[in-house]
């Protein structure tokens, strides 16, 4: 499993920004009808008269934008149609897991008590066959528990989604053969020495050696790798070693954060700055093994974006079909149209894509999909423009079945 939710947020991030920025009509009412920055809004605290005229005047600044650099046009619209094709929403496949993180939040809050997993494969094909059919979902996250450990229901997923992306932690191999074209997460935590101490402990308690090694063997110069890498101020020194092993491992890594359960503040942090910097000259270091921007890097470590700080209320990534999510559907913040995330049994919706304890939470794709969906935020210049459009497509060079990935034109063959 992947702990932290280094998860995939694979979804339409940014599906409701513009339908066809290179299209768009003369008339500002006609173009402002096919942007939405917000798709849920309470229209009690926002008239529908309001919105209309934010939307026009974001269509108004953008078209001036694209006037100044025309570069950016079709690098936007072209990250924006593929995002619209993506509809995704999360599974856990399984309670079981073949170890025990130290920061594992599925096992720190009991996620694994709460339901008994589906084992039945015409089951599982059943929902996500109403999961296509009935909610247009195109796109699986699949998580645990350990989904490697179940290979056959992992065959059922792929049958059904477009686009399957696995989170695993790396101890078992899933095989090219039947998984070709699907995207695997593989986590790791500090890095260095550090990861074995936090992830090396097997469900009865005994600690082992090796498991970054492991992992790293299992997915050898396979494209469809990629480690979730999340760092801590205790590994700040582990940092370039691990990233240079990932990169000659043949794989690439996005930056997460690793919260540590069990205190009163999870991502309290003594030595933050220093964190940051050791992380953004790495990453520039290695800028074909990095797919993490450094904006999205400066934002999860501290929490703070040019316009607010991340919390609940701005977090895109819950489930929208929770009544818990009423109020903050309402708010007037954006969220993921069609996004939830399924307990084992599938039938039981969780509260969000990761633990469902928002304080201190630094998930990195709920980070990375605050930023996405806030595309407006960045309209004061073509700087800030061009730097949101870098975002989104380092968002996407995350996954083997993008078009932005490293190895888009392999993928797209063996597909």
């Amino acid at each position: 499993m992947l702990p932290l939710r280094g998860c995939f947020r694979l979804g339409r991030l940014i599906n409701f920004i513009l339908q066809r920025v290179m299209s768009m009509s003369e008339n500002t009412a006609v173009a402002a009808s096919t942007i939405h920055f917000h798709p849920r809004v309470d229209t009690a605290t926002f008239s529908k008269a309001v919105l209309r005229q934010r939307q026009i005047e974001q269509v108004e600044r953008l078209k001036a934008l694209f006037k100044e650099a025309p570069d950016l046009q079709e690098r936007f619209s072209k990250v924006t149609s593929f995002s619209r094709q993506v509809r995704v929403s999360e599974y856990h496949v399984t309670n079981a897991c073949n170890i025990r993180c130290k920061g594992c939040w599925f096992f720190e809050y009991d996620h694994d008590k709460e339901t008994r997993e589906v084992k039945d494969l015409d089951t599982l094909d059943q929902f996500l066959r109403r999961e296509k059919e009935s909610r247009r979902i195109n796109s699986a996250l699949v998580i645990g528990g350990e989904p490697a450990l179940f290979l056959d229901r992992l065959a059922v997923f792929r049958s059904h989604m477009k686009y399957l992306t696995v989170s695993t932690n790396g101890l078992e191999k899933i095989p090219l053969e039947g998984f070709e074209d699907m995207t695997v997460g593989i986590s790791l935590f500090g890095g260095g020495p550090l990861d074995d101490e936090l992830r090396a402990i097997k469900p009865g308690g005994k600690r082992f050696t090796g498991l970054f090694d492991r992992a790293l063997e299992n997915y050898k110069d396979d494209p469809r790798a990629g480690f979730v890498y999340a760092i801590t101020e205790d590994g700040i020194d582990y940092i370039e070693e691990t990233v240079r092993r990932i990169r000659d491992n043949g794989n690439i890594l996005n930056f997460n954060f690793y919260s540590k359960y069990g205190q009163d503040d999870p991502s309290a942090q003594s030595y933050r700055e220093e964190l940051l910097a050791e992380t953004l000259r790495v990453a520039a270091l290695y800028p074909e093994t990095v797919v993490s921007h450094p904006y999205y890097i400066r934002t999860m470590i501290t929490g703070d974006s040019h316009w607010g700080a991340f919390g609940y209320d701005n977090c895109p990534s819950i489930s929208v079909d929770h009544p818990a999510h009423r109020a903050r559907l309402a708010n007037g913040n954006p969220s993921l149209p069609l996004f939830n995330t399924w307990s084992a049994d599938l039938n039981t919706l969780k509260f969000c894509c990761t633990s469902g304890h928002c304080g201190g939470c630094r998930d990195s794709q709920a980070v990375f999909s605050w930023l996405l969906v806030s595309s407006n935020r960045f309209l004061d210049s073509t700087d800030m423009l061009r730097t949101w459009i870098e975002v989104a497509e380092s968002y996407w060079r995350q996954f083997y079945w993008s078009p932005y990935h490293r190895f888009a034109a392999e993928a797209e063959q063996t597909a």
